[in-house]
């Protein structure tokens, strides 16, 4: 099966060898690459007004984020672990529902973890308190309530939502990370880190494999549904749905 793949990178050079890698090996020329120079990219594209023109030029319109003393901030205020890990990626989905509706079957998977972290809907933000582990905890957390409410308002419509976690791998993700991260993730890696190739193909799996044609709203990982702490919390997926995006200044309906 052949692909059409998109990828967003930071490092045009790094970018375009790991293109010219996959395209090699895999013998398929659709690959595409995307350069941004923020993590939160989408973000400021797609929440902006004309999200739909935005979400066509991010490559020719890019904006940068910046730090503030205690915790990484993107340029509208928002905590950069949860702008990036989960706000971005909720407000990149709204509108590419319309065009995954006209090729349906089709199906979002959003990357993520079986966090124990709840997130605080009163401080999204991180302005009342504030730590690495407990940010990064709360977006993967995020991500999962997004998957679940995202699946049960897209249901009927010809697409399906899941969340996937990869396990632990051996990658240089986290050398930019905080230090406490950086600390765990590093000794987790040496204990029990997976290579990116062993990782993803469950993702790939997940992604193309009529096996995963039905599946929706799961959390999955070595092609089995798991659990996680309060990710069957209805009320807290609404919560969390709104709250975005009453943050993100866009319609609850998609």
């Amino acid at each position: 099966m052949e692909a059409h793949v998109v990828m967003v990178c930071h490092d045009r050079a790094r970018g375009e060898a790991a293109r010219d890698e996959i395209k090699s090996q895999s013998k398929n020329e659709s690959v595409d690459l995307m350069l941004e120079t923020c993590p939160c990219w989408p973000l400021f594209a797609v929440s902006l007004p004309n999200s739909e023109q935005n979400t066509r030029s991010w490559t020719s319109d890019q904006q940068r984020c910046r730090r503030s003393e205690q915790s990484d901030s993107d340029a509208r205020g928002f905590e950069q672990m949860f702008a990036t890990n989960y706000l971005g990626g909720f407000l990149l989905t709204r509108p590419l529902i319309p065009y995954l509706e006209a090729a349906r079957p089709s199906r979002i998977i959003n990357v993520t973890a079986p966090s124990t972290t709840r997130p605080n809907l009163d401080d999204l933000r991180g302005e009342r308190k504030f730590s690495s582990l407990g940010a990064f905890g709360a977006s993967k957390a995020a991500d999962l309530l997004f998957t679940y409410a995202l699946a049960r308002r897209l249901g009927g419509r010809g697409i399906t939502a899941n969340a996937y976690h990869p396990g632990i791998m051996k990658t240089n993700l986290n050398r930019t990370a905080p230090t406490p991260i950086r600390l765990v993730a590093g000794v987790l890696n040496r204990l029990a880190g997976a290579t990116p190739e062993r990782a993803s193909e469950g993702l790939v799996q997940l992604a193309t494999s009529v096996q995963f044609a039905d599946t929706n709203g799961q959390l999955m990982h070595g092609g089995k549904a798991m659990t996680a702490p309060f990710i069957g919390d209805k009320d807290l997926q609404d919560s969390l749905w709104k709250a975005s995006c009453s943050l993100a200044r866009v319609q609850e309906t998609i």
